[in-house]
C-alpha cells in the first residue's frame, strides 16, 4: 500500500531569500455568502488545524494572549528552527485592513490557505502546512475564510519576516494524493482527510537533522520539541505495541477528551484543549485511519530521562532502549 509520504513538519522552515515570487492573482472582490453554517464549519475546522496556535501571541505557559488571537507574531527560534538574527513570522490573519488579511481578498486568502501563494504572491515558508490544506474540499475552505472574516479585527503591526540568503534545507515535500484505496473503509478515508487538516504529521513522524522525515517512521513519534512551559517528545500513533496499539476507540477518544493518559496528563504541545472539541464521528474517524498505519517498534515515554534513540537520532524517554 502506498502511503501519504509528504512527512514535512510543521515546524519545518525552507526557504530562500532570493525573492520567489509567483504569479500574483487579481485583487477579487469578497465571493463567500456569510452563512451561519459556514460559520460553524469554519470555527470547527480552524480548531482542528490550530490555526491560532501559531497566529496568536502566547504566554509562557503556552495558551494565548487574551486579545490577540489570530493577530499573528513572530516564531521564536525553537519553534522556526532559523537561529537568530533571521526569524520568521506568522502574518495577523484578523480582518484588520491595516495590519491584518482585511485588504485581502477571499481568493487571496484561499491560495494562501491552500497553495502556499502570499497575497503579494510570494512563496510561503512551509511552517503553513498548505502541503497539508491543499487537500481541504471547496466546501471546508470557504467555510474557514468566512470564519476567519468574522473574528474581531487586532490592529497588530509585525515586522517582515528576516531570513537568511541560503535555503535552511534542499529538501522539499512530495505531495501526493491521499493514499488510502478507494475501496478502504469510509471511515478511515474520512480519517485521513481530517488527519490531513490537523497536520498530525508534522509532530507525530520525525526528522533528521536536516528536517527530512526519517524513512520508515510515518507517525511513529520522537520528534523533539523545545517549549517554555517544558520539553516533549511526540507519541509512537502506531498500533505496534510500543504505541497506542492496546488503545481501544473508546480509550483514544477519553484521551482527547480529557487531555490525559490514565493519570498522566499530555503535554501542552499536544493541542489537545482545541481536538476536545471534535465530534464523537470525527474522532472515532481519526482512530480508524491511525489503525490503518503499518506498525513501527518505537518507544517513546516522557516520563523517562532522555537518551539517544538509534532510530531516530534524537534524544527523549527510553530512546536508548529502541
Amino acid at each position: 500500500m502506498r502511503w501519504y509520504r509528504v512527512g514535512a513538519l510543521c515546524l519545518i522552515v525552507l526557504i530562500s531569500t532570493r525573492m520567489q515570487v509567483a504569479e500574483a492573482s487579481p485583487n477579487d472582490p469578497p465571493s463567500f455568502a456569510r452563512t451561519p453554517e459556514r460559520l460553524a464549519r469554519g470555527k470547527y475546522l480552524t480548531d482542528l488545524a490550530h490555526c491560532f496556535d501559531c497566529h496568536s501571541e502566547r504566554d509562557a505557559r503556552g495558551n494565548q494572549v487574551p486579545g490577540m488571537r489570530g493577530a499573528g507574531r513572530v516564531l521564536p527560534p525553537e519553534e522556526s528552527n532559523i537561529p537568530l538574527p533571521h526569524f520568521l513570522v506568522c502574518p495577523n490573519i484578523t480582518p484588520d485592513r491595516a495590519t491584518g488579511a482585511g485588504s485581502w481578498s477571499d481568493l487571496q486568502l484561499a491560495r494562501a490557505i491552500r497553495e502556499g501563494i502570499g497575497h503579494d504572491g510570494r512563496i510561503l515558508a512551509m511552517t503553513m502546512p498548505y502541503w497539508n490544506f491543499r487537500y481541504l474540499t471547496e466546501k471546508d475552505l470557504e467555510s474557514i475564510i468566512v470564519f476567519l472574516r468574522g473574528i474581531p479585527a487586532v490592529h497588530h503591526r509585525l515586522p517582515n519576516r528576516n531570513l537568511a540568503e541560503q535555503p535552511v534545507t534542499d529538501w522539499r515535500p512530495q505531495v501526493q494524493p491521499p493514499a488510502l484505496p478507494f475501496n478502504a473503509p469510509v471511515a478511515a478515508r474520512r480519517g485521513e482527510y481530517l488527519v490531513h487538516i490537523g497536520t498530525c504529521t508534522g509532530c507525530h513522524t520525525t526528522a533528521d537533522p536536516q528536517n527530512r522525515p526519517v524513512p520508515g517512521m510515518l507517525f511513529a513519534g520522537g520528534r523533539v520539541f523545545v517549549r517554555p512551559w517544558g520539553t516533549v517528545a511526540s507519541a509512537n500513533l502506531t498500533r505496534d505495541p510500543s504505541g497506542i496499539g492496546y488503545y481501544d476507540g473508546a480509550q483514544f477518544i477519553r484521551t482527547i477528551r480529557t487531555g490525559r493518559v490514565g493519570a498522566r496528563a499530555l503535554n501542552r504541545t499536544m493541542p489537545y484543549p482545541l481536538y476536545r472539541y471534535l465530534s464523537d464521528d470525527d474522532l472515532k474517524a481519526i482512530f480508524a485511519y491511525l489503525r490503518t498505519l503499518s506498525p513501527v517498534q518505537h518507544r517513546v515515554d516522557n516520563t523517562e530521562p532522555p537518551t539517544l534513540c538509534p532510530k531516530d537520532k534524537n534524544r527523549h524517554g527510553f530512546g536508548d532502549r529502541n
